[in-house]
């Protein structure tokens, strides 16, 4: 609970205002000294904006943590991939039921446009250089520098023309474990 309070940047005071449980009950919750009701576990909740299943849950073994140097990402090689499409990973996730890839994409010279990705989860990209159009079943976007997209990845997707190269985008593909 100190952990939720300290990071959504309350005080003890604070929160004994907002959530209407007293600052030294607050306090005592805290250290472990006393087993709040579940009334004021919402009232506490509800207070710091999460819901009372945060406070049993294993946040403490939750460790993970990915640290990628730029330029120090994992050059991944798929087998039956796409010519041209470079995948660099960023980061990984060990722990919970969230699987989470996010890759750096380079488009390299010989790469040609491929509208037939789909794969389980949900997909966000983020163009960084270059200008495409982007398929997603039947719909076409323009993408540019800045632009995202964020969709569910068992439709039929992909680059479907390069306008302007080089390109680079960021795809993070999110799935449950199962």
């Amino acid at each position: 609970m100190r952990a939720l309070r300290v990071a959504s940047g309350a005080s003890g005071g604070d929160l004994a205002v907002i959530s209407g449980v007293s600052r030294s009950m607050l306090s005592r919750i805290e250290r472990g000294l006393v087993s709040p009701s579940v009334e004021t576990l919402d009232r506490i909740a509800r207070g710091l904006g999460v819901p009372v299943s945060r406070f049993f849950g294993d946040q403490t073994s939750r460790t993970d943590l990915s640290y990628v140097p730029a330029g120090k990402g994992i050059l991944v090689e798929r087998v039956g991939a796409v010519a041209g499409y470079r995948y660099e990973l960023l980061g990984h996730q060990l722990s919970g039921n969230l699987f989470v890839e996010p890759y750096l994409v380079t488009l390299l010279p010989q790469a040609e446009p491929y509208v037939t990705f789909q794969h389980p989860g949900v997909k966000f990209l983020h163009l960084l250089t270059g200008h495409v159009t982007y398929r997603y079943g039947t719909k076409v976007v323009k993408l540019a520098p800045g632009d995202s997209l964020q969709f569910d990845a068992t439709a039929l997707h992909g680059i479907d023309s390069i306008e302007e190269s080089p390109v680079s985008y960021l795809s993070v593909v999110f799935t449950m474990r199962e």
